[in-house]
């Protein structure tokens, strides 16, 4: 098994995190949408897990998708954020077991056997991911990147709730709402280490030599605490009136995030773009909520999914680009696809939200959604597996950046 992820015909994949996770994460999106898309049109067979079909959509999309794109991200973005050592080729392949034995397993119609399985190794990512990371976070000087942990942690015990609740025959929704609510307060803790190079990057390249651009901790950790104070409002008591006023608090802390970003014509650069729709769709989705909360509408699905199509999507697929290519010695990419992928995904979020809206036609807008989703994601597939798979050309070890960083 050393000699497979030391020197195998893939070992490139093991040589750093992000590798095989960002490879899952963009397949988990394209597989799990298809068979979602296909059970709501076609009537084809989903799993047969607990708790039955729209559960096993959200559980994959959080479970799977977002926690791959997770795992790459921290696996990459911590030992660079605390000047630490490469994540050790054998803990990638560990981590990398456990997330596939947690996909078959929950997709294995055995219950509790199947899900006993599943529980098991999601934790024991999770868990893993924690212990590789905590102690480099701690030792870190100004512990500036604790909140890393601190989510991660709480992932984790959102994570238990969801399976206990399944084994003992509760409704598990609550807790996938819960880990919906972290990774939110996730992205903008992560896009405020992402976007000081990317916003900063862009002023360079428009000639803006003498504007800087910093993410400034009052608003992000206003907006944070407010996503954080909704999600536990909806988990002690789902769709309260005081909930749908905290929903439009953190709306409105999202919005104000936005004006750190407001730099002139920089802001129109690709990257730094897609970055700031990603805190639209974010600010959005907690404005619809909270509106369909108050207005006692059916709106409420709207907004979860301008939270996790729109900003999720954007997020996962704008560090799936951007730390991707980086860390594997390429500049991120120039071509005309990313923004169209950028594009529709989107337009996959509004498409899904106008359901909720009554302005278009549940099945078509499911399939005109999926369909964008999909496409985006494959070409991302298409673009990059081989730049995954492959060692790298420039010379640099492991997960350094391009050479011309160094």
């Amino acid at each position: 098994m050393l000699k497979f992820i030391h020197s195998g015909p893939f070992a490139a994949l093991f040589e750093c995190g992000f590798r095989p996770f960002f490879l899952l994460t963009a397949a988990t999106a394209v597989i799990a949408v298809a068979a979602w898309v296909g059970f709501l049109t076609l009537g084809m067979p989903l799993p047969l897990t607990p708790n039955g079909p729209v559960v096993w959509h959200a559980h994959e999309m959080l479970t799977g998708f977002a926690m791959a794109s997770v795992a790459g991200f921290v696996l990459t973005a911590i030992p660079e954020f605390t000047s630490t050592r490469m994540i050790e080729r054998h803990h990638v392949f560990i981590l990398l077991i456990l997330w596939i034995t947690g996909r078959v397993a929950f997709a294995i119609p055995i219950v509790p056997a199947g899900t006993i399985v599943a529980m098991i190794a999601d934790l024991g990512l999770l868990g893993m991911l924690a212990a590789i990371i905590a102690p480099r976070l701690w030792r870190d000087a100004n512990r500036r990147h604790l909140s890393f942990l601190w989510i991660l942690l709480a992932v984790i015990v959102a994570t238990g709730g969801f399976y206990f609740d399944t084994l003992t025959g509760t409704y598990p929704m609550r807790w996938l709402l819960v880990i919906t609510g972290l990774m939110m307060a996730l992205i903008v803790i992560a896009m405020s280490r992402i976007s000081m190079r990317i916003v900063n990057t862009a002023l360079s390249q428009v000639g803006e030599t003498g504007t800087a651009y910093l993410a400034r901790p009052p608003r992000r950790n206003l907006a944070i605490f407010c996503i954080l104070l909704y999600t536990l409002a909806e988990f002690v008591a789902l769709q309260h009136p005081v909930s749908g006023w905290i929903a439009l608090a953190a709306a409105a802390a999202l919005f104000n995030l936005t004006n750190d970003w407001h730099i002139g014509r920089a802001l129109l650069q690709r990257w730094a773009f897609m970055l700031y729709l990603v805190y639209w769709f974010m600010a959005l989705g907690y404005a619809v909520i909270g509106a369909a909360i108050l207005m006692e509408t059916a709106w409420v699905s709207a907004g979860r999914h301008l939270l996790l199509v729109g900003a999720l999507g954007l997020a996962v697929f704008a560090v799936m680009n951007i730390a991707g290519r980086i860390h594997a010695g390429i500049e991120p990419d120039k071509r005309l696809w990313v923004p169209i992928a950028a594009t529709l995904i989107a337009g996959a979020a509004v498409l899904r939200a106008m359901m909720n809206f009554d302005q278009i036609e549940a099945s078509l807008a499911i399939v005109a959604a999926s369909a964008c989703w999909i496409t985006a994601f494959s070409l991302h597939l298409i673009f990059h597996w081989r730049i995954l798979i492959r060692p790298r050309t420039d010379g640099q070890p492991g997960c350094e950046g391009i050479a011309s960083d160094a």
